[in-house]
């Protein structure tokens, strides 16, 4: 019989600092998304419409013989898109009775020259349709948020609203010389 006469192999500390805290981090990994589970739902409330149209509702709108209610997606500032410039979320849902005669509805800060720059396209479903509408470098308070409404049978009805109604966060915004780049 031949005897093993090698010394007992040291732990490495990295190993028994494992060891004793690996309990630790997989409590973390279970307590970390419980705190941002709030946030989480009611952003997944929000999205799917249990929380109203948007963050501030607007109210009611004749757009010629359809009426469409109007809100402010997110009360705040508005994003800075990079190139794009600075964009602000508006929610639009149509009268149930006139969802199926509109073919398009389209925003825009500011009077559009044409029904080809009418602003930008509305999208998603007839109660929840939303653009992300741009605000101009040149964009003031006295301005007003023009809403173009395409028919089926290829008549077109405007109607405008003062952009301190539409957006006072917006107004606040500009007022800071928010949009100068």
């Amino acid at each position: 019989m031949s005897r093993n006469n090698a010394a007992p192999v040291a732990e490495h500390p990295a190993k028994r600092l494992w060891q004793r805290w690996r309990f630790h981090l997989n409590a973390l990994l279970l307590v970390v998304p419980l705190v941002f589970m709030s946030k989480y739902l009611h952003d997944q409330a929000r999205f799917s419409g249990k929380l109203g149209l948007g963050e501030r509702e607007i109210g009611e709108l004749a757009v010629g013989p359809w009426t469409l209610r109007l809100a402010e997606w997110e009360v705040g500032d508005p994003e800075d898109e990079g190139q794009a410039g600075y964009m602000k979320a508006f929610v639009v849902a149509l009268c149930e009775t006139c969802s199926g005669e509109i073919k398009a509805a389209y925003l825009r800060i500011g009077q559009p020259r044409s029904l080809r720059a009418a602003g930008a396209l509305l999208s998603g479903n007839p109660y929840r349709l939303i653009a992300e509408v741009p605000v101009p470098p040149r964009a003031s308070a006295g301005d007003r948020l023009w809403i173009t409404v395409e028919g089926w049978d290829g008549a077109v009805h405007q109607a405008t609203l003062p952009l301190e109604q539409a957006s006072p966060s917006l107004i606040a915004w500009l007022g800071k010389g928010g949009n100068a780049r």
